[in-house]
């Protein structure tokens, strides 16, 4: 546990050093919400209806826009390569990797989704049951992030294989967290997001080995 604080926490202070980790994903998740109304139209029973939607979709392209620059500096700086030769584990670095990601990512969306809901119109109630949903959301995105990067380290044109890799496996998030006032949605939502996270470092830890041997 020590070892995984001390990662997260150097984790934490690379993003906190280059801003634009954190503010360029979530300028992208405000654009979204701004930017939609305009193509959907002003009807504002619509917008409302579809808010939840907007906001998941926005935080799960918001969420992509990390991948390539995850695992990239550490392995061309020979920092991953060091990690691993002193018995660091890789599951260890993807879990270290997930968490940062996740509060780093997910604590700036969840304060940015109040302006992105009264830019939509969205009801206050719908607003309070989505944030839980979210929150468990941004973890599940952050570990699909990562398993994403681990797979596509190094190889070229890895953009549209990211796409590929993260975008079927969030459809459990984007179906269940979109709908926070069904019955049972959200424990559906954070449910998918758990399965996510439990499996993602085991994946990620046997790409970045196979990706160094």
């Amino acid at each position: 546990m020590s070892l995984l604080r001390r990662l997260v926490g150097r984790d934490l202070s690379a993003m906190a050093a280059s801003p634009g980790e954190w503010l360029m994903p979530l300028a992208f998740f405000l654009l979204v919400a701004m930017l939609l109304p305009f193509a959907i139209g002003p009807e504002p029973r619509l917008l409302a209806r579809l808010a939840p939607g907007i906001l998941w979709v926005g935080a799960l392209l918001a969420s992509l826009m990390p991948v390539s620059t995850l695992f990239a500096r550490d392995s061309a700086d020979g920092t991953l390569d060091q990690l691993l030769v002193r018995g660091v584990a890789a599951e260890t670095l993807a879990l270290a990797r997930m968490l940062a990601l996740w509060l780093g990512f997910g604590a700036p969306l969840l304060l940015a989704a109040p302006l992105a809901a009264l830019l939509l119109g969205m009801e206050s109630d719908v607003l309070l049951r989505l944030l839980p949903g979210l929150a468990a959301g941004a973890l599940g995105l952050s570990a699909l992030a990562v398993v994403a990067a681990s797979v596509t380290l190094g190889a070229r044109g890895g953009g549209g294989l990211v796409a590929l890799l993260t975008i079927p496996l969030a459809i459990p998030l984007l179906l269940f967290g979109s709908r926070p006032m069904e019955a049972g949605a959200l424990g559906l939502a954070i449910a998918a997001a758990l399965v996510l996270a439990a499996i993602a470092p085991f994946a990620a830890g046997a790409a970045l080995r196979a990706s160094r041997s």
